[in-house]
């Protein structure tokens, strides 16, 4: 899938002789922080809700602004990771969408992102999740997915994450398992350090709960 794929048809766009109060109706009728400014179909750039609730006359045009300095956009062909990291790092509501030409494409909203990951992550599938934490220089992905396998464990995606704080990578999995304790013991075995699990740990303390409340009845 590329970006475009993702453009949203009901995020709408602003004209330079649009004023700030129309640019805000806008917003607040679609749930959005930004807006895109469009000329002759070229994306000019970002209207901010907070840059224009900060003018004094708000009926004043928005081709006023200083809006041409900002003009955060992805590539109609680029991977929908561009737009999920360039709306992290700048807090979009929208991520403009152009072509090499700079042409206006549309904008992906931040639902339509959020759905995208979780469609493409594995989250909405069943399954538990193991987190490892491992030296930058051990990392070995087929490592991890041969212990998986052996395992017969699928592994449905996963993520890596340096920690700054120690220096160390950690690695989630999200499996299509629930119960976590076969895997565990296998990374544990192979001397990986297991951080972190989201799943059934088996029921072995309850089997042994319940022996010990078995003979102690039986020894009344």
């Amino acid at each position: 899938m590329i970006t475009e794929q993702l453009i949203s048809p009901v995020v709408p766009t602003l004209l330079p002789t649009d004023t700030g109060s129309k640019a805000l109706v806008l917003m607040e009728e679609n749930n959005l922080s930004q807006l895109p400014l469009v000329i002759q179909e070229k994306y000019m750039g970002l209207v901010n809700e907070n840059d224009v609730l900060d003018w004094e006359k708000p009926d004043t045009q928005i081709g006023t602004g200083e809006y041409l300095l900002h003009k955060p956009a992805v590539l109609a062909n680029g991977h929908p990771y561009d737009a999920l990291k360039l709306a992290h790092q700048q807090n979009l509501s929208v991520v403009p969408v152009v072509d090499g030409h700079n042409t206006y494409m549309g904008s992906i909203t931040r639902d339509a992102l959020l759905s995208y990951f979780a469609e493409n992550s594995g989250i909405d599938n069943p399954g538990g999740i193991i987190v490892l934490e491992i030296e930058p220089k051990s990392y070995s992905l087929s490592a991890i997915t041969r212990i998986c396998e052996h395992e017969e464990v699928f592994v449905i995606s996963t993520n890596v994450f340096t920690n700054n704080a120690t220096g160390k990578l950690e690695v989630t999995i999200k499996t299509n398992r629930t119960n976590m304790e076969p895997i565990v013991d296998a990374f544990e075995r192979h001397n990986f350090k297991v951080k972190e699990v989201f799943g059934e740990l088996g029921n072995k303390d309850d089997l042994q709960d319940r022996y010990n409340l078995l003979m102690n009845y039986i020894n009344m």
